[in-house]
C-alpha cells in the first residue's frame, strides 16, 4: 500500500463516529461591505487600478485591435506575443492582415518550455483575456490555459489585458458565484491589480522588479 493510500486511510478512520459542523458563514460578512451600484463599478476599478500606474482604456470591442496596434508603435515596440487559439487572438490577427502593422505578432503555438528563453529576453509585450475584474479591490481575474500560460502575463515589459465592461463584479466572491468556480476551480489562477513593482530594495518603489513594467487594460463595452 502507498504511503499515499496509508495517509489517506488514517485520515478516514479518524472520522469514524463523527458528524460535521454545520456550515455557519455569512455570506454577507464577504459581500455587504464592497458592493456598488453596477454604474459605479468600472469607475472604482478605474480609480484604484489607475492609482497603481495601470493605464485604461474603455472602448468597443470593434475598436480595440487598432488600440493595442497604436500602444505598441507610440511606444516603439517590435513584437506582440497573442495566442491565436483564442476569440480575441483571431480578432487581432486579422487586424494585422488588414492594418499593414509595423511590430511583428508573435504566435503563442508551442509548448511553454520552448519559449522561456524569448519570453524572457526577446518578447517586448504580451496581449491576454481575462475572466473578470473586481471593483472592490481594482484587480484583473486572469484564469490561464494551455492557450494563455501565465507566463504570457507575468514575463513580457508590456502586458495588454482585454476585460469586458459586463465582467466587472462588486467583489470575488460574487464572482465566483455568478461564474459557478465550484463546478470547476482552475489549477492556476492570477489576480492582478497593476504593474509588477517592490520596494525591498531601501524601500525605493521600483516598477518591473518581477514582472511588467506596464500593464495596459482594455475595457470593452458591449456596443
Amino acid at each position: 500500500m502507498s504511503a499515499r493510500s496509508n495517509i489517506l486511510n488514517k485520515l478516514r478512520a479518524g472520522l469514524a463516529g463523527t458528524s460535521p459542523r454545520p456550515d455557519d458563514f455569512d455570506e454577507s460578512l464577504v459581500t455587504r461591505p464592497w458592493q456598488y451600484a453596477p454604474e459605479d463599478r468600472i469607475t472604482r476599478l478605474r480609480s484604484l487600478m489607475e492609482a497603481v500606474h495601470t493605464e485604461v482604456h474603455q472602448l468597443t470591442r470593434a475598436e480595440w485591435p487598432a488600440r493595442v496596434q497604436s500602444l505598441l508603435e507610440q511606444r516603439g515596440l517590435s513584437n506582440l506575443l497573442y495566442a491565436p487559439g483564442t476569440e480575441h487572438g483571431r480578432q487581432l490577427a486579422e487586424h494585422w492582415r488588414h492594418s499593414a502593422a509595423k511590430p511583428d505578432l508573435l504566435v503563442y503555438d508551442r509548448p511553454v518550455e520552448d519559449w522561456k528563453e524569448e519570453l524572457f529576453w526577446n518578447v517586448d509585450a504580451s496581449i491576454t483575456g481575462t475572466v473578470g475584474g473586481i471593483a472592490a479591490t481594482g484587480s484583473l481575474v486572469l484564469w490561464p490555459d494551455r492557450h494563455e500560460p501565465r507566463l504570457m502575463s507575468l514575463l513580457p515589459p508590456l502586458h495588454i489585458a482585454l476585460l469586458r465592461a459586463s465582467e466587472v463584479e462588486d467583489n470575488l466572491y460574487g464572482m465566483m458565484q455568478k461564474q459557478n468556480w465550484s463546478a470547476g476551480l482552475p489549477t492556476n489562477l492570477l489576480l492582478v491589480s497593476g504593474p509588477s513593482k517592490t520596494a525591498d530594495i531601501e524601500q525605493v518603489l521600483a516598477y518591473g522588479a518581477h514582472g511588467p513594467k506596464e500593464l495596459v487594460v482594455l475595457i470593452l463595452e458591449d456596443a
